[in-house]
């Protein structure tokens, strides 16, 4: 008897076990798992492109300028010229690119309240989600701006030339690779992939720009 009431249906009570999770905190969603990455990506896109944008345009100028002048006030000058406009340039272009599809998404939501003679309770969730002109012109314009100070900042304190060219060209791939790598992370896509594609079309914009411009400067036009 006491073997039979040690032992019910051939299981050991000492073997008996408790599950650890009780009560639906399986079911309890991470916050990782929470995270709306459409959302983030209306702000994301628009930096990583102004500083990738800022990087490339900034440097292949002053390669350009490089390849047919050797003075640094030059390269600087012609650097510093493209920071401005250039950040000028993809504010006012985010904004307008921005604030389109916000009246086109907002001109949408309408036409679907009307016609299903909504009264805008469950448009309300929509209407968080529409994108953001002055945030992503913001974010544009800052991330051009940290972008073109790179190859500025590399080429600034250094006299030699060559020297010079070829700092410019590390300082840049390295960031090229730094931003691949966190607009990556922060977007949750590939690493490697982002950043050999960033880092391919950087190296292509450079060279291109130098190669003209060395031809059309030896042509003396």
């Amino acid at each position: 008897m006491t073997n039979l009431g040690a032992r019910t249906n051939g299981i050991s009570l000492n073997q008996v076990e408790i599950p650890i999770h009780a009560n639906g905190v399986e079911s309890k969603p991470s916050e990782e798992s929470s995270i709306d990455y459409s959302q983030r990506g209306q702000w994301l896109r628009a930096a990583v492109l102004g500083a990738n944008d800022g990087l490339v345009s900034v440097a292949s100028l002053m390669m350009g300028i490089g390849a047919v002048k050797k003075e640094i006030s030059a390269m600087l000058i012609a650097g510093f010229a493209g920071l401005v406009a250039g950040a000028c340039s993809m504010a006012i272009g985010e904004f307008v690119s921005v604030y389109t599809q916000y009246e086109i998404e907002v001109t949408q939501i309408k036409r679907e309240r009307e016609a299903n003679n909504n009264g805008g309770v469950d448009g309300e969730p929509q209407m968080k989600r529409l994108p953001n002109p002055f945030q992503a012109t913001l974010a544009s314009a800052l991330a051009f701006s940290v972008g073109a100070l790179v190859p500025m900042l590399a080429a600034g304190f250094i006299r030699n030339h060559k020297i010079r060219m070829g700092v410019i060209g590390a300082a840049v791939s390295l960031a090229l690779l730094v931003f691949g790598g966190v607009g990556a992370v922060l977007g949750k896509t590939p690493v490697k992939r982002s950043c050999l594609r960033v880092l391919i079309g950087g190296w292509m914009a450079m060279a291109i720009t130098f190669g003209l411009t060395k031809l059309v400067g030896s042509a003396e036009l």
